[in-house]
């Protein structure tokens, strides 16, 4: 892969979501009835493993965020780190809010990385931040411009080298790169679990720091920069 972005110049993003409430019973009756019209639309669609509602997290009119991870790098001395900003909250809103304060300060002419970024997370982040009636970052904003003026990183889509019939999760790239894992004692499928029965958001915020810290890790050996690896790793939570 060519390099023409230094990681310095990078804002690497992971969100945790949920479904909006912890069962289908608990959502007012008009949105029951839309989720079960988007559930058997789903369901018609796949063999196996039928979608139920504790994976309406996944979809942006049916869940919310309740954790964003952001980590930038810096490299002093030959010698690199990684500073994490964590926003956790039950509040989507007030997260949503340090969010859009953190992009808005220190995101301007820098690019956007994530795993599955552009199916997932930036398009998910735009949508609940319209839905609270905030304003989307211009780091965000990708309405009225030219593709190649889109500062978004993909490491599935550079992954893929332009195969796309081909998905491959960050746990698999981690292996793969010979990376420790993130999901030792969590995995995605858990996070409704965690937040609604146990509600320990302090582990589903580790997690999501777990999985920012291996999107680091694999972008830069996707782009042969190993070298910036960070040594250091700083956190900064905002609850």
């Amino acid at each position: 892969m060519e390099n023409t972005i230094l990681p310095s110049e990078i804002i690497f993003l992971d969100i945790e979501t949920v479904s909006a409430y912890p069962a289908l019973e608990k959502a007012p009756h008009h949105e029951q009835t839309l989720w079960k019209t988007k559930e058997s639309q789903l369901n018609s669609k796949v063999q196996d493993s039928p979608i139920t509602y504790h994976k309406a997290g996944i979809y942006a009119e049916f869940g919310k965020i309740i954790c964003i991870c952001c980590g930038v790098l810096s490299q002093e001395d030959n010698t690199s780190f990684l500073k994490i900003n964590t926003f956790a909250s039950k509040d989507e809103k007030h997260l949503l809010e340090g969010f859009i304060c953190f992009l808005n300060n220190y995101g301007k002419g820098l690019t956007l990385c994530a795993h599955n970024g552009k199916e997932f997370d930036f398009p998910y982040l735009c949508r609940r931040i319209l839905v609270h009636g905030l304003k989307i970052p211009s780091a965000l904003q990708i309405a009225g411009k030219k593709p190649w003026e889109i500062k978004h990183l993909d490491t599935l889509e550079l992954w893929k080298f332009g195969d796309y019939k081909h998905y491959t999760s960050l746990d698999l790239l981690a292996c793969v790169f010979r990376l420790p894992s993130p999901k030792k004692e969590m995995n995605g499928g858990m996070v409704h679990e965690y937040f609604y029965k146990k509600r320990d958001l302090k582990s589903i915020r580790n997690y999501c720091e777990n999985d920012l810290l291996t999107l680091v890790c694999v972008y830069l050996h996707l782009s042969s920069q190993t070298h910036w690896i960070p040594k250091h790793v700083e956190v900064e939570r905002t609850q």
